[in-house]
């Protein structure tokens, strides 16, 4: 393999987004996302369910949405909120969540009250700081809500919009969260359906070659720092790059080697790759770029299947399965 002159990156692998994994990629199941968060904000609808199995990748799309909403509509304020698993449902803890979530410096006032004035004085300020009628909560691992905690939830959006401030909230989870939104709507809590679950979205892993390509397009275009022509496949293959590489172009390749390893594995049902394995595949061949970048660098089916068995694909899937079969007994 031939390097035909020295081509120096910008800067030190270590400063990297993809070294720190502090970066984000779009995906076929964020782009239907923003699509659902983008009508939301447009037609004022004041919450919506976004459900779907673990490891999906859903708290890493929250990110990327909220980075979204930050370029398309910077003056909204948004805010990711963390489901706290709790054996007791406290008023005072829920709302100290909250206040962690906006960043509140005292999160943890004595009283409820002092806390619910807390959290709207401090939402307001936000909006009115951002000269903003929109505030956006994004609550992760959802399901964890009891109906006392929607209800007080309740309670912070008509306050706020009595003040003219809309709250509107995307609720993130796992299965649950929807079987959740048909006993409110089965015991007549309809207000709760009717204020954060209106519109609902099944959230998908990777599920063919199509979406794969999708994915690996980021890696070709998104550039770091923008606007530096550095795209993370050059920045890690810049002679291969400079010669025409592109990650999208592996697209069926990475797919048949995650098909083939859940074959292999007698994996059940049909194959749906959780976002967590899909880039850790790609960050590894990326990595590799140090060692083998050339200009006549090619990727192989050899490559991908290598980087698939070490991304964890297998193991955890099986560890799932182990999980739901003890579940069933």
């Amino acid at each position: 393999m031939t390097k035909p002159k020295l081509l120096e990156r910008p800067f030190s692998k270590e400063l990297h987004p993809l070294t720190n994994r502090t970066y984000r990629v779009a995906t076929a199941a964020i782009e239907a996302c923003w699509l659902l968060v983008d009508r939301c904000l447009q037609y004022r609808i004041p919450g919506a369910l976004i459900f779907g199995e673990s490891r999906l990748g859903k708290t890493y799309a929250i990110e990327y949405l909220r980075l979204l909403i930050h370029r398309e509509r910077p003056e909204i304020p948004t805010f990711h909120v963390q489901a706290e698993h709790k054996s007791t449902r406290s008023e005072g803890a829920f709302f100290s969540s909250l206040l962690r979530a906006v960043r509140h410096p005292e999160p943890n006032i004595a009283r409820n009250s002092s806390k619910r004035k807390a959290l709207h004085d401090r939402l307001l300020a936000v909006a009115e700081a951002q000269k903003s009628t929109i505030v956006v909560f994004f609550c992760d691992e959802a399901q964890r809500y009891s109906l006392h905690e929607y209800e007080w939830l309740r309670d912070v959006h008509d306050e706020l919009a009595q003040c003219g401030v809309r709250l509107t909230t995307f609720l993130f989870g796992q299965e649950r969260l929807c079987e959740q939104r048909a006993r409110f709507q089965e015991s007549g809590d309809t207000q709760i359906v009717k204020r954060f679950m209106v519109e609902t979205l099944r959230f998908r892993g990777v599920l063919s070659a199509v979406d794969a390509a999708t994915c690996l397009k980021s890696y070709d275009e998104h550039e770091y720092p923008i606007g530096s022509n550095w795209s993370f496949t050059r920045y890690y293959y810049p002679y291969a790059f400079d010669a025409g590489l592109r990650l999208e172009k592996s697209a069926h390749l990475l797919w048949d080697a995650f098909a083939l390893a859940h074959q292999q594995a007698a994996l059940a049902g049909e194959v749906e790759i959780p976002m967590e394995y899909f880039s850790r595949a790609v960050e590894i061949i990326l990595l590799e770029g140090f060692l083998h970048d050339a200009v006549d660098f090619v990727l192989t089916e050899q490559h991908w299947t290598a980087v698939v068995k070490h991304s964890g694909y297998v193991a955890s899937e099986q560890a799932a399965e182990r999980n739901a079969r003890g579940l069933g007994h």
